[in-house]
């Protein structure tokens, strides 16, 4: 484990599991259908998610998936007015925008933003030397260098591991060289993005790799494809299986967790950072009455 993280106001211990709650400002979401595209739910769900133990409230203004053009002013125009009305109504949350436009990012970054999640790899460089201009911080991904918004199709990797290294690493040494705090920057192996499920699954089982690098990891897991193959569960019906996913990431080490569930997430880091005596249980009385 490296040193402690910092994003924003918060400073995070080198052992203690981060929770990163999604909040969709987009009307095609894969897994809710826009259900916060509106601000009042979407505000809604960041009140619930801090409630239930989210440090960190990701915004996202465009899926991830093929479907209809969102120009950089519409995603603009979606996430920037609710950054800074999630920023005045919540001073010490730690606020995550979801894009990989430059132009997005400074626009955010100006409403309050404390960190930079780039899911596409670095494929618009301009994004790190403006979270490098603002002091956010920046996630770093692996996507096995595909477009946005694009589905992998028969890719292949001599080793799919070794790749995800040599690039966040590259990515997250280029952050720092540019200026960006090195407390405040993270690795994402990016399952599902470049990869198929084979692919996912082996970064999963081989997260340890990465977080031996000294960066803090990030697993963006929540009822993924990769969860929905390996059980063939469709959307709705994946949530055991990410929480399965989510307690062997957290065995293995990964900080920061980026889920659609947060009360249920909670409890499963905190069970694994118990058994892994990072924590204490909240309650020990059995034997001792």
């Amino acid at each position: 484990m490296g040193s402690p993280l910092r994003l924003g106001r918060r400073e995070f211990g080198a052992y203690e599991p981060v929770i990163m709650a999604i909040v969709n400002r987009t009307p095609d979401s894969f897994y809710d259908q826009g259900a916060t595209f509106r601000d009042e739910p979407a505000l809604a769900r960041v009140e619930q998610a801090v409630a239930e133990g989210a440090a960190i409230i990701d915004i996202g203004g465009v899926k991830a998936g093929p479907g209809e053009e969102v120009t950089a002013a519409e995603e603009v125009r979606r996430t920037v007015g609710f950054v800074a009305e999630v920023r005045r109504r919540f001073p010490d949350v730690v606020i995550s925008v979801d894009t990989w436009r430059h132009e997005v990012g400074e626009a955010v970054c100006e409403a309050g933003a404390d960190l930079l999640n780039d899911a596409w790899g670095g494929v618009d460089p301009k994004l790190a030397e403006v979270a490098a201009r603002y002091g956010a911080g920046l996630v770093c991904t692996h996507a096995g260098g595909a477009e946005p918004r694009t589905r992998p199709h028969r890719i292949a990797y001599e080793d799919v591991m070794a790749d995800i290294l040599r690039v966040t690493v590259q990515l997250a040494e280029r952050a720092v060289e540019l200026g960006v705090p090195r407390e405040s920057v993270l690795i994402d192996p990016g399952h599902d993005f470049g990869k198929n499920t084979r692919h996912s699954l082996e970064a999963t089982r081989r997260l340890g790799e990465m977080v031996d690098t000294g960066w803090p990891v990030l697993v963006s897991l929540s009822n993924k494809d990769f969860v929905g193959e390996t059980l063939d569960r469709p959307v709705k019906e994946r949530v055991i299986g990410t929480l399965a996913t989510t307690a062997v990431s957290a065995w293995l080490g990964a900080q920061v967790y980026r889920v659609h569930e947060v009360a249920e997430t909670r409890q499963v880091l905190d069970m694994v950072a118990t058994i892994a005596g990072h924590r204490d249980p909240a309650v020990a009385r059995r034997g001792l009455a």
